[in-house]
């Protein structure tokens, strides 16, 4: 009915233009004044004028498009339409002349032809005027939007481009940025390739960039660090968008580009892991996370939730961190049952009870105390928590009939420097001792640093940016390896799902990055320009820690997994009997708060841990 009513209107603004163009045309033609010859001819045009203009604008289409939209394709109907229409007109002029339509009437050619011009003039400005109109809008707001620079000129740029120059703009696209010299000076969609990565501060100023965003999606954390590294001194912020695969899945739009985040910097591969295997290992069965509350148990959660176990236990001696983590589960897995223990993993009778009532059968061994330098001025509390704690659950776990237990271990248990990496050390040695003769597959995954995990350093730099610095940085050289939480998560779970018992799993983190590389990252990021609105400031480093980690598997001694970021290392030769008599010592001198003597004993169990700091 609407689409009805619109066509009349539009017809009834036709027969208006058109008659109004015959009617200037006579008047023109006969200088503004008109005998009784001349109206006769007029009147006698009119309706043959009317007829034949309508019908052919309704067999060109010219009732069928939107106004706003009119492009060159509606043009070239517009002069199809009127051009035929005057011919025919001439026509009927030549017919009347010599008397074909009744009584002969001269009437002049010429008004045919004034009357073309016209009526393809104002027909032509009716339907274009709304676009223009439209475009004088767009371009009014079009200049009040953010001026754009996208890095990258491939096919993720071109499609960026391509929506933010789209009917819904909502960025000022002022250039790219290409790494290729081929493609400098080049053009897409009327947009001109600016120059290279060595070039941004330059074209940011010239061309008074507000935003950029960065369309590389295959690019490694390297090269985007790099970018960020180019734009230090700049004012700029920085978007990214989705990974490859969402690209080419279609899924790109504006509202997928987001904020550089901390993840970014890692610019880590997507890790594809095996859900054929995960799937038996998980499905069905009650699985006990401990440590449930902390970042990397909460993402297990998430990440086994979608297997669909039998039950999922949270363990966790913090309530609150574990009662927004329910809510979330439960929010997102309605049909999943959960159950929370808030709970120490030394309580021994807790443990008992949570044993012998649901009976776990996978576990994953999360809880653990992970600072170093608290744990060096609290060697007891790292003993009870991540050695004896640990034994505990391993004794329960074998006595319960546990079929698989994982324990998430770091790379800092590797030639330990500090009482914490000694002790998860310790902790392994333990799973390994017990895996000997038990039917419960023990087994440990090492991995470093979390970026955005609550011990990391990333929460500790924006809380620092947050309050105007300093950033402090323990030294100018030291690296870490970083892993997001997502991609540690679904590791460790492919872990376990691929162990047969006793193994201490590696991760492949790939390079180490520097600490004060990735400060000055999030600086720019956060907006703010290095030693201008804030500074770093160097500590030295602290009780226990390394300038660099050690690297975490060795490709001549380690075994490689079908899994291409999974590595199994070599045990170490230990005795099993020595062991368990060296942790009942342990534990009876934390129980007595003798530090000094913790520390001995841990070096006498780990022959490799050094905390003197001498060659750090």
């Amino acid at each position: 009915m609407l689409k009805k009513f619109r066509t009349i209107i539009m017809v009834f603004i036709d027969l208006v233009l058109i008659n109004s163009a015959l009617y200037l045309a006579v008047m023109a033609r006969f200088n503004w004044q008109l005998g009784a010859g001349e109206k006769s001819a007029y009147l006698f045009l009119i309706p043959w004028v009317s007829i034949i203009r309508l019908a052919l604008f309704y067999k060109f289409g010219l009732h069928q498009w939107a106004f706003r939209y009119a492009s060159i394709h509606e043009a070239v109907n517009i002069f199809k339409a009127t051009t035929i229409g005057t011919l025919l007109v001439i026509l009927v002029t030549f017919l009347k002349q010599y008397g074909y339509l009744g009584h002969s009437l001269a009437i002049g050619r010429a008004i045919a032809i004034i009357d073309y011009f016209i009526c393809f003039f104002l027909i032509s400005g009716s339907r274009f005027l709304p676009r223009l109109l439209v475009k004088v809008k767009e371009e009014k707001r079009y200049k009040s939007l953010k001026r754009v620079l996208i890095i990258g000129a491939g096919s993720a740029g071109e499609i960026v481009a391509r929506e933010l120059t789209g009917s819904k703009r909502i960025y000022q696209l002022a250039g790219f940025i290409d790494d290729d010299p081929f493609k400098k000076n080049l053009v897409i969609h009327g947009i001109k390739i600016l120059g290279t990565r060595e070039d941004i501060a330059k074209v940011v100023e010239q061309h008074r960039i507000e935003e950029i965003i960065i369309a590389i999606p295959s690019a490694p954390g390297k090269v985007i660090r790099d970018i960020i590294s180019h734009c230090q001194r700049i004012e700029a912020k920085f978007k990214i968008i989705p990974g490859l695969h969402k690209i080419l899945a279609g899924e790109v739009d504006i509202k997928h580009i987001r904020e550089v985040g901390p993840d970014d910097l890692l610019g880590r591969e997507t890790v594809r892991i095996n859900t054929a295997e995960i799937k038996p290992f998980l499905q069905g069965k009650t699985v006990l996370i401990t440590g449930a509350g902390g970042t990397i148990g909460a993402e297990l959660c998430r990440q086994i939730a979608k297997f669909n176990p039998r039950r999922l236990i949270l363990y966790e001696h913090n309530e609150n961190d574990t009662y927004f983590l329910e809510i979330e589960l439960k929010t997102k897995y309605p049909s999943l049952e959960f159950k929370t223990i808030i709970g120490d993993i030394k309580d021994i009778g807790l443990l008992k009870h949570v044993f012998s009532k649901y009976r776990p059968g996978v576990m994953f061994h999360s809880a653990a105390h992970k600072h170093v330098p608290l744990m060096e001025n609290n060697p007891a509390s790292a003993v009870k928590n991540n050695v004896i704690g640990t034994r505990n659950l391993v004794y329960a776990a074998e006595h319960y009939g546990v079929e698989s237990f994982v324990l998430i271990s770091t790379d800092k248990a590797v030639n330990p420097t500090s009482v914490m990496g000694a002790s998860k050390r310790i902790a392994e040695m333990l799973l390994q001792a017990k895996s000997k003769n038990s039917r419960t597959k023990f087994m440990a995954v090492r991995f470093g640093n979390v970026i955005g995990s609550s011990g990391s350093v990333v929460p500790v730099f924006k809380r620092q940016i947050e309050g105007r610095g300093p950033v402090t940085v323990t030294h100018p050289e030291v690296r870490r390896f970083f892993m997001t939480i997502e991609e540690a998560a679904q590791l460790v779970i492919q872990a376990g799902a691929i162990g047969k018992g006793g193994e201490i799993f590696i991760l492949d983190m790939g390079e180490q990055i520097k600490i004060v590389d990735l400060a000055k990252n999030l600086i720019t990021l956060s907006g703010l320009e290095l030693d201008k609105d804030i500074s770093i400031k160097f500590i030295g480093l602290r009780p226990g820690e390394k300038l660099y980690e050690e690297p975490l598997h060795n490709a001549e001694r380690d075994t490689a997994t079908k899994h291409n970021k999974i590595y199994i290392t070599q045990p170490d030769d230990f005795d099993p009997k020595i062991l368990r008599r060296d942790i009942k010592r342990l534990e009876r001198l934390a129980n007595i708060m003798a530090e000094d003597e913790i520390i001995k004993k841990m070096k006498e169990i780990v022959p490799t841990f050094r905390n003197d700091q001498q060659n750090f």
